[in-house]
Order: C-alpha cells, then structure tokens, then sequence
C-alpha cells in the first residue's frame, strides 16, 4: 500500500506534543520577561521617588523668594510648548556665622558671595551661567547705589530678586541658595573632581593652609575643592579669578555628574543628593518634580554644551563713600539683557567669543 502525499487529504488530528510544549515555553519567557520589567519599574520608582522625598525633606524652602507681581517683568512666552528658564543662584559662606537664614524678607546679616544667572533657553540645547560679580556697584530698589551683594542684607532673597530682575530686565524663576560647605559634600558623593588649575596657589590661611595646587588638571576631594571656590587672596584680582574658579570647578562638577558611569549608579546619585541637599535653599516651587522636569528636558545635554561667563564690567573703582567696587559695564549689560530678552543668548555668546568664558 502506498502513503497519501497530499497533505490537503490528509487526516487531520491533534498538533504534536512539542509544538503544545514550545508554545507553554514561549508564554513564560514573555510572562517571565514582563514581571521582570514590572519589578523593575517598581524598583526604579521606589528609588526615584526615595531620591525626592531625600531632595525635598532635606532642602531649606523660601516660602516668599520672590517680589510684589506689579515690580517683575513678565514671564517668558513658550516656544513650541516650552519656555526659557532663568534660575538665580547664590553660593554662600557661613564660615563664622551662625548659619544661613534667607527664609524671610526680613534684613539679615547673609550675603552672597557668588551670585550666578543661570538661563536655560527654550530649546533646552544649552545652559549658559553668567556670574555676577559680588562688589558689582549697581542700583538696588528703595535703597539706590551699593554692591549687588547687598541686597540679600537689606531685604532678603526677594530683594536679590528684584534687584537681579531690574539689572537685566529678565524675570527669576527660580532661586536657589547653596552654602559652600556643600560643594565638599557634592565633591567626595563623586569619588572627587578633576578640575584645571589655571593660576597655581597656595592658600595663606584656613584648613588647607600651604596646600599647592599645581597648574594644570588636578584631582580635588571635597575639602580641597572648598578652599579652591573660597580662595581670592592668593590673586593679583582677587574676586575676578576666584570666580573663574569656581565656574570651572562647577562645570567639572556637571561633567561628571552627567556622565554615564555616575547617573546608572544609584550609590552614587543618592549619595549626591544627600550630601547636598542639607546646603542647599530653594523657592518652594523648585523641588524635585521641577528639577526631574528640567533634568528630562536637559537629558541630551553634554558638558561642552554648557557655557559659563561673567557679566563683563568695567574693572574696579572707588565709590564715593569710599568703597572698592566693580563698575558695571552698562553698554554690555544692555546686550545681554536684549539677547535674553529674544532668548538669543548664544548669539551674543559667539559673537564675544566667550564660549570659553572670559
């Protein structure tokens, strides 16, 4: 007798055994695959939402940062859905104070001794920090001429604001106030930064007293990364290296915070936060939800992209009651406050070659 070979004809019956037992292998691997990945955003939002509730219990918050509505200039239109962001940052040292208290519009004894606009343009493909310098001689609201860092004493974090505001006809969305303390804390959570030396010193007094820091790229651990962003006395202009200091000391910081072998550690990550959060006041709107915001916008941002300067002046000089001030350089604050203004910033950037700071 001769087998059928038309497997039209062909007797229909149960599938093979194998095929029933491929098919139970394959629902779970796929049922195996999805718990998995469940676990893991269960896992993920447990620590991010541990991250926030460190960031947000460990902050100092600003219940009134800001100045009455009628003095501020008005908020920025969004592009495409999304708006430009200025954050006003204030570095503060409480070596021989009895701690930072800006809580209140009520004068206090703080000032800022480093003081920083950073803007975050509407594209979201840079960051550009333009420091300002603290014995900057400017006009301060209800108070007239006198060093920018004297807002903070004679009314508070809303003062700064408004005296910030009305320098560069630019609106603050948000504040945030870091003791230097902290950047100790920030450094050692990182495993140290590199930082380049620029002018070789050694400090005269303070923890570090006789330390020599060489010329070139340096590795720092937290206390020498303090005394790196305090440290004036040791340069022939003072304050103006000492904030070139400090932005290259925080552009290492962001360096290495954004790299890939630091953001997929989560030792390291909840170590920063926790390290810093203690040193670090904010308007009550800038919690973490606000920075996760910014953070998700900034996700392809590199180092290279970011951009730090000082808003140019005029050099120093003497006030008439005296005092040595930084004269403002009013032609080049009109720039920066129109390129602001038409979120331009980066064209005013290259067309003073300060892609590199100055």
């Amino acid at each position: 007798m001769t087998l059928p070979t038309d497997t039209e004809n062909a007797p229909v019956g149960p599938r093979p055994r194998r095929e029933k037992k491929a098919s139970k292998t394959t629902r779970n691997v796929l049922l195996g695959f999805a718990a998995a990945v469940l676990v893991a955003a269960l896992i993920g939002g447990g620590y991010l939402f541990n991250l926030a509730q460190t960031f947000n219990s460990g902050t100092t918050k600003i219940e009134a940062a800001f100045p009455d509505e009628s003095t501020r200039p008005q908020k920025a239109e969004p592009v495409n859905g999304t708006a430009a962001v200025n954050i006003l940052v204030m570095g503060s040292d409480t070596r021989g104070s009895s701690g930072l208290d800006v809580s209140t519009q009520a004068p206090t004894d703080q000032r800022a001794d480093t003081l920083m606009l950073v803007h975050i343009p509407a594209d979201r493909k840079n960051v550009y920090a333009v420091s300002l310098m603290r014995d900057l001689w400017i006009d301060i609201p209800g108070h007239g001429q006198a060093k920018i860092n004297a807002a903070l004493a004679l009314g508070g974090v809303p003062l700064m604001v408004q005296t910030v505001e009305s320098l560069l006809q630019q609106r603050i969305d948000h504040v945030a106030m870091m003791d230097f303390e902290g950047f100790k804390g920030l450094t050692d959570a990182l495993g140290g930064v590199e930082v380049d030396v620029k002018i070789p010193f050694a400090p005269a007094s303070g923890p570090m007293k006789g330390h020599y820091y060489a010329a070139g790229k340096q590795t720092l651990n937290g206390d020498e990364a303090l005394a790196f962003v305090r440290e004036r006395k040791s340069f022939s202009d003072g304050d103006y290296q000492r904030v070139r200091n400090q932005q290259a000391f925080m552009k290492a910081i962001i360096s290495k915070t954004i790299a890939r072998n630091t953001l997929t550690n989560p030792v390291t990550v909840s170590s920063m936060v926790s390290a810093v959060s203690p040193f670090i006041t904010v308007d009550k709107g800038f919690d973490a939800a606000a920075l996760a915001g910014l953070a998700l916008g900034l996700k392809d941002l590199k180092a290279s992209d970011t951009v730090m300067f000082t808003l140019p002046t005029l050099g120093t000089g003497t006030s008439q009651d005296g005092q040595s001030i930084v004269v403002a350089d009013t032609t080049a604050i009109s720039d920066i406050s129109s390129a602001l203004s038409k979120d331009q910033l980066g064209t005013y950037v290259a067309a003073h070659a300060l892609q590199k700071g100055n």
